[in-house]
């Protein structure tokens, strides 16, 4: 896996506490809601590169059947 970029946001106060809450009504961490959202917004644009990789998946693995 590649190595993931960190960078520091400063977001309004009330926007952070949205978006953590939208992340914990969708069982994800605040820091992955905003990258999904980013890469939602690049892929609508036709902006997202190809050589971007997947969101890593975080947790247990999935059991197969």
């Amino acid at each position: 896996m590649a190595d993931r970029k960190s960078l520091l946001l400063r977001l309004d106060p009330a926007v952070h506490d949205a978006l953590a809450k939208w992340a914990a009504d969708e069982l994800r961490s605040t820091n992955a809601q905003i990258e999904f959202l980013l890469r939602r917004a690049l892929t609508e644009a036709g902006r997202m590169p190809r050589s971007a990789g997947d969101i890593p998946r975080r947790g247990r693995p999935r059991q197969d059947s």
